[in-house]
């Protein structure tokens, strides 16, 4: 029997490993098509390839019709390291937050990825403040909650077991299904009120009091984080928008190459000018994101959306006459 071809590079063999290590269910050759931008065939071999290098590789059962591949007893820690790099983005995200509680949980957990490179600890402390020292951050104004870290596991726990919540929020007591958290300049839970019926809304978490975790249980349905947060400019959820901008050809390099929103269609026209396309709420901050490109970005579409931004920069103008 002729052999199956084996994938030969090594970094992205040891980096499957370790992302088929970190998945309860274990990853499927979709999973690896998708990570790594392979065909299926590609895919196959790759799984080929570490299933030769880890014959401790399960197939595991689960109630999709796909078949999962993963270490069911047995751990790759020893293979894991964390590169100066690595522990130094963490500690630059540690310094960029503003929220206390968060600033000293991200500490303790970066002690933690570094007690696991004991031996090369010196090494990986003069290289961690090489990256610190020549790499910063510009300094954001940006509101600063407190938010304790009792209250973060609550709602965490909460998300991750489907339990009901209860709390003072804006004076009144609210009995939550949450099912997530947004993390923007503020941090936002998003969940369902028991009194509102099932629709879901955004609650700033640093506006509870008193929040408890009961021991009451429901139902997410088909609820996905991910596609919910797609749907909205920042963190405003309402009526979907088909945006219509148009940015001067002064400002076309830095609109081709921005992040705007996941629906985005990006297009250089012949007068160098450049159109973006995308569906999203919050018209809001749509309106506050323009306003940061100046006079080189102009709404096109919807119509209703231009009348307001005219009239969000008329109002902000009287206080200048």
């Amino acid at each position: 029997m002729e052999e199956k071809p084996r994938y030969s590079r090594v970094s992205d063999i040891l980096d499957l490993a370790i992302y088929m290590s970190s998945k309860v269910q274990g990853i499927t050759i979709s999973d690896i098509m998708k990570m790594y931008n392979v065909s299926r065939r590609t895919a196959e071999r790759m799984r080929d390839s570490l299933t030769n290098i880890f014959p401790q590789i399960e197939e595991i059962e689960t109630d999709d019709n796909q078949k999962h591949w993963g270490f069911v007893n047995y751990s790759i820690s020893q293979l894991v390291t964390f590169e100066p790099k690595e522990i130094a983005n963490l500690e630059q995200l540690q310094r960029r937050t503003t929220n206390k509680e968060l600033k000293s949980e991200l500490s303790k957990t970066i002690e933690k990825i570094k007690s696991f490179n004991r031996k090369n600890k010196i090494t990986i402390e003069n290289n961690v403040e090489l990256f610190m020292q020549t790499e910063g951050y510009a300094i954001r104004q940006m509101p600063q909650y407190k938010i304790s870290t009792d209250t973060l596991v609550l709602i965490r726990e909460a998300v991750q077991n489907s339990k009901i919540v209860e709390g003072i929020y804006h004076n009144k007591k609210r009995i939550l299904e949450p099912l997530g958290l947004i993390y923007g300049e503020k941090i936002y839970l998003i969940a369902r009120e028991k009194a509102k019926g099932k629709d879901i809304y955004n609650y700033l978490l640093h506006k509870f009091d008193n929040l408890t975790l009961t021991d009451k249980t429901f139902d997410k349905k088909d609820f996905n984080l991910q596609e919910y947060s797609k749907q909205s400019f920042g963190v405003y959820h309402g009526e979907i928008l088909d945006v219509k901008l148009c940015f001067s050809k002064e400002l076309a390099s830095d609109a081709l190459n921005y992040n705007f929103h996941p629906t985005q269609k990006i297009k250089q026209e012949k007068d160098e000018t450049v159109t973006v396309k995308f569906k999203a709420s919050g018209d809001k901050e749509i309106m506050w994101h323009i306003f940061r490109w100046g006079d080189g970005c102009k709404i096109i579409a919807p119509k209703k959306l231009q009348t307001q931004y005219k009239k969000y920069l008329q109002d902000c103008l009287k206080n200048y006459n």
